[in-house]
């Protein structure tokens, strides 16, 4: 079985620049002028046992002005730590992207050009199956940079149950989890007053309990984390992550999966340590991008139609999270969370913070709904996905992209 491991890697301007208007937004993105956590994710695959999978690392620039300083960055650590991991480490980046785009202009295929670009969270994401797709790989697993390995048995457990039958049930998917430095599963935040309305890491626990705590081990799940994920051949190449949720599109993608009959596994043995940075964006800045995903994905589910070969599904199929933030009862969490969030900007005196939380409830209800139907956008999304993988396992056009993936040998 053929295994590629695909971690991206987001990178932002030096500290002393930090963030201008129109740069990407990512969670944590490491300053050029950063070492970073890359060295160190990549270094700790060394205490794997199987080590028979490729990897491939994306580099993602904040801005594009610093995208070949991205890439040079990346090359730097590959060259470093490929000595001592025992796998075969590839860089693709910008380069790279530009070489399959030429590759598919030449071939008259324009219009597949905007399903592969290096851009959000959603299209990276799609890159990390479309590589091993090109590299003929049966299996993508996908690794965030701020995590390390600390089970040897890790890729043997990735690979024990995917594709196999359970209960009835093709398992296509195979979702891991994260511990965090004292070795928890747990979300751990501090308690705010407005979270007592937009309780999203309580929820969150509660799912963890109940699906990560509980037996047996591998058991369907509600929510993925998209930093440790195994997907199957047969899901990558028909169902993609869709590039119009904001963030949070791990869960998401297995919504899609759902609705286009797959089956997405949690398994309560495949775990990774997770080292997030904090983050840098204000809370109501967070904030909003949860809101703006939360009602996308409602209206795609509630836009749902009934059509052959796909599966309905409903916001309480994703309860305890996160389905409590796919009903009706959306809107008053975001109002009575937000203005309480609100009220503690304004008694530490910053009065751009409150605006900026009340302005959320407005766009709630104005510019975070979609003015198209999200479900018809992601069935023809879908189309497009599945006729792309199909056109690129054509054996020249195959030959063509791998040569331009395998180029950046480490």
């Amino acid at each position: 079985m053929k295994v590629t491991m695909v971690i991206p890697s987001y990178w932002a301007r030096e500290s002393d620049v930090g963030f201008r208007e129109g740069d990407n937004i990512y969670d944590h993105p490491t300053p050029l002028d950063s070492e970073g956590t890359l060295l160190r994710a990549i270094q700790s695959i060394e205490i794997l046992k199987d080590k028979d999978f490729q990897l491939g690392i994306i580099a993602v620039a904040t801005a594009e002005d610093i995208e070949p300083e991205v890439e040079k960055k990346i090359a730097n650590i590959i060259k470093i730590a490929s000595s001592t991991t025992g796998v075969e480490v590839l860089l693709f980046g910008y380069s790279q992207l530009k070489q399959i785009h030429n590759v598919l202009i030449s071939e008259g295929k324009n219009y597949y050009i905007n399903l592969l670009q290096l851009r959000g969270y959603s299209n990276i994401r799609n890159l990390c199956m479309f590589i091993p797709h090109i590299l003929g790989s049966e299996l993508a697993v996908l690794i965030d940079d701020d995590e390390v390995f600390e089970d040897p048995e890790f890729m043997t457990k990735a690979k024990e149950h995917i594709g196999k039958n359970i209960k009835g049930k093709i398992v296509n998917a195979v979702a891991g989890y994260y511990l965090q430095v004292d070795g928890d599963y747990h979300v751990k935040k501090p308690s705010r007053p407005w979270m007592k309305y937009w309780d999203q890491y309580e929820r969150m626990n509660e799912a963890f309990d109940k699906v990560i705590g509980t037996k047996p081990r591998l058991k369907e799940t509600p929510f993925v984390f998209g930093g440790n994920m195994v997907i199957h051949r047969n899901l990558f190449t028909v169902v993609p992550f869709d590039p119009n949720v904001p963030r949070g599109e791990d869960i998401d993608f297995l919504i899609n999966a759902r609705m286009f009959g797959f089956h997405f596994f949690l398994d309560s043995q495949l775990s990774i340590t997770h080292f997030p940075p904090p983050r840098k964006h204000p809370t109501w800045m967070q904030l909003r991008e949860d809101i703006k995903r939360f009602i996308y994905e409602r209206a795609k589910i509630e836009h749902q139609k009934d059509l052959k070969g796909m599966t309905k599904v409903y916001p309480e199929d994703f309860d305890p999270y996160p389905g409590c933030f796919l009903k009706r009862d959306l809107e008053e969490k975001i109002e009575k969370s937000c203005k309480l969030l609100s009220e503690e900007y304004l008694a530490r005196g910053d009065r751009q913070g409150s605006e900026e939380a009340l302005n959320n409830i407005v766009l709630a209800r104005t510019d975070a709904v979609p003015k198209y139907d999200p479900f018809k956008r992601l069935c023809s999304l879908q189309k497009r996905w599945q006729e792309l993988m199909e056109y690129t396992s054509k054996r020249e056009v195959r030959l063509s992209i791998r040569e331009i993936i395998e180029g950046e040998r480490r």
